[in-house]
């Protein structure tokens, strides 16, 4: 299913069953969406992101960074990141986020994506240091991208653009039962930012 042309509502459900997803559409102008956008490419310490699969190290194209509340772990891919305290542009996107969602969120980790070329496989959020079934909260900036869910039993697909200062929150059971992803596109040569404000349990 496709739903790039409908118009966003945050109290339609997008999953029909096994989950939540919220799409609240733009949350902010495009003059504040682009201020966020090129404060977050020249404040973040952005680094490529890395794996460790069948015990080979691998170093993505993409980039990431990690902030939170302490100096949180994350684990996954088999490497563990430690956060960084949030930049003052962070905490008032965290704070739109919150208000948005009636969510609290501890962390975020961020991803920088280059270009088109750059993008992630199907996969779920279910490492052991997150909130079990806790929000997460997706914002977006710069270029507008696909990005998809599959269920993980019946693979029935759901697709939607995520355009630039939109925010998505996934929660409840959709981590369980759920793929997302988002691919890639030789369409599309700008970059783009996305932020997914998380819950860490300590």
């Amino acid at each position: 299913m496709d739903l790039f042309n409908s118009q966003p509502s945050q109290n339609i459900n997008l999953l029909p069953q096994g989950g939540t997803v919220n799409y609240y559409g733009k949350i902010m102008s495009n003059e504040q969406a682009n201020h966020y956008y090129n404060c977050l490419l020249t404040t973040i310490e952005w680094k490529n992101d890395e794996a460790v699969i069948f015990g080979k190290h691998i170093l993505t194209k993409r980039k990431v960074a990690w902030y939170g509340d302490y100096p949180f772990e994350y684990t996954y891919s088999n490497v563990t990141k430690q956060a960084l305290i949030w930049t003052k542009e962070l905490l008032e996107l965290k704070a739109m986020a919150e208000e948005k969602s009636g969510e609290t969120y501890n962390s975020c980790l961020l991803n920088l994506y280059h270009s088109g070329d750059e993008g992630m496989a199907w996969h779920s959020d279910g490492e052991k240091d997150l909130k079990k079934n806790g929000a997460i909260g997706s914002m977006s900036f710069g270029a507008e991208r696909k990005f998809a869910f599959k269920h993980k039993e019946t693979k029935q697909t759901i697709s939607l653009i995520l355009e630039n200062g939109s925010l998505l929150v996934m929660k409840d059971e959709t981590q369980t039962n759920w793929l997302h992803r988002l691919p890639p596109t030789k369409l599309i040569s700008k970059p783009r930012v996305n932020l997914t404000f998380r819950s860490i349990v300590r």
